[in-house]
């Protein structure tokens, strides 16, 4: 009974939230939720759908043609070329559009290589189509970067996909073109796929950074699946809203999958995301710069606890990553401390992998007030246990 969910686990993350929702006073650095509201040039979008009365119904599965096409405008944009009508799917939310991309290209045993530390979720997902994640650690002492070596060693002839998500979640990392070229190569030679998930994409830190996507190569389309979601750029997590391109061979492969899942993207949410596509870039400038303002806040805060923690700077995302400065740190005793001893919630590392252990992840979507509080807190906290 249950053999298919037994071995697997609500997210490390989720489990955090629910512990600190026992606890009023909770600071919360550890789900990556924006502070932001939805912007307002979207939730007019959402009237006039619902004055019209047009969000009642399903959509067609891959979703609604208009924004389809609003999608493929964007694309283009970046140098990805995607026929809307036959290779882009509006998926409810980018964890939908990863699972039913999964369940579509493999066979249970199956192996999916990942650059760890990764997003929780990846492996769960991967374990619910009867898969294996195979894990190749990131190099945190070159700024939690990849070696393509590690990946050829790793790869079996039950090997079907290489997944990663670029920006990286939680280390902030940001692969170089030269990365993911190489990732490229070894698609190509030993037949495989490549899913990446980009939303993340938008928030970039830096002068002269820039974002590239093995999208951009039209001779990949036949590999790669690339999905996005708009509930990071547009504070737009609860809507659940996302999508996935790819060529149309694989595309009508992962529709029966997705139609099997969802039916369609929750339509009201298709409208919301036109808003963001059509009007919403200037809040998407306007949040990066905040974003970065408080990457430099909380960078300072754990340059005061340097006996604590040392850190890579993140290049992208709202995340970083420190590293614990305690002997044989267990990374789920030292965020349960912090929670249940000064109400202050993190992530543990290993959430996130093996390669994660002795880390914590803390998220600075959150605003500078609560950014601030919960360092007061640990500062006072690890005075008193020195």
């Amino acid at each position: 009974m249950f053999n298919r969910t037994k071995n697997l686990q609500l997210s490390t993350i989720k489990q955090i939230e629910l512990r600190a929702s026992r606890y009023p006073d909770c600071v919360s650095l550890a789900q990556g939720v924006p502070s932001f509201d939805t912007p307002n040039c979207i939730k007019r979008r959402v009237e006039k759908a619902l004055k019209r009365g047009v969000v009642a119904k399903y959509s067609l599965s891959p979703g609604l043609p208009e924004l389809r096409e609003l999608i493929e405008v964007e694309l283009a944009k970046e140098n990805m070329f995607y026929d809307w009508q036959n290779e882009i799917i509006i998926t409810a939310g980018t964890i939908e559009g990863i699972t039913a991309t999964i369940l579509a290209i493999t066979e249970p045993g199956d192996e999916i290589i990942i650059p760890e530390p990764t997003y929780t979720s990846y492996r769960e997902v991967i374990a619910l189509a009867g898969c294996k994640s195979i894990f190749v650690p990131l190099n945190e002492e070159k700024g939690w970067s990849f070696e393509l070596g590690s990946y050829e060693k790793a790869i079996t002839p039950k090997t079907k996909a290489i997944f990663y998500c670029n920006p990286n979640n939680p280390t902030g990392t940001l692969y170089a073109k030269k990365q993911l070229l190489g990732l490229a190569r070894l698609a190509e030679k030993y037949n495989l796929f490549l899913i990446s998930d980009e939303v993340y994409k938008d928030f970039i830190y830096g002068p002269g950074r820039g974002f590239f996507s093995l999208a951009e190569i039209p001779e990949l389309r036949k590999r790669l699946i690339r999905i996005y979601g708009f509930s990071k750029a547009y504070a737009m997590t609860g809507w659940r809203i996302g999508y996935l391109h790819s060529d149309e061979s694989i595309v009508g492969e992962i529709l029966k999958v997705h139609d099997c899942l969802v039916t369609c993207a929750p339509v009201i949410s298709q409208y919301a995301a036109m808003g963001a596509l059509e009007m919403g870039e200037s809040d998407i400038k306007k949040f990066n710069l905040i974003y970065e303002q408080r990457r430099e806040l909380i960078c300072s805060r754990l340059d005061r606890l340097k006996h604590i923690f040392s850190y890579v700077k993140p290049e992208s995302s709202y995340y970083v990553f420190p590293k614990i400065k305690i002997n044989n740190p267990d990374s789920w005793k030292f965020a349960l401390d912090l929670l249940d001893n000064i109400q202050v919630a993190i992530v543990p590392g290993i959430a996130f992998g093996p390669n994660g252990e002795g880390h914590v992840r803390m998220s600075f979507g959150r605003n500078e007030k609560d950014i601030t509080e919960a360092f007061n807190r640990m500062e006072g906290y690890f005075k008193k246990i020195k």
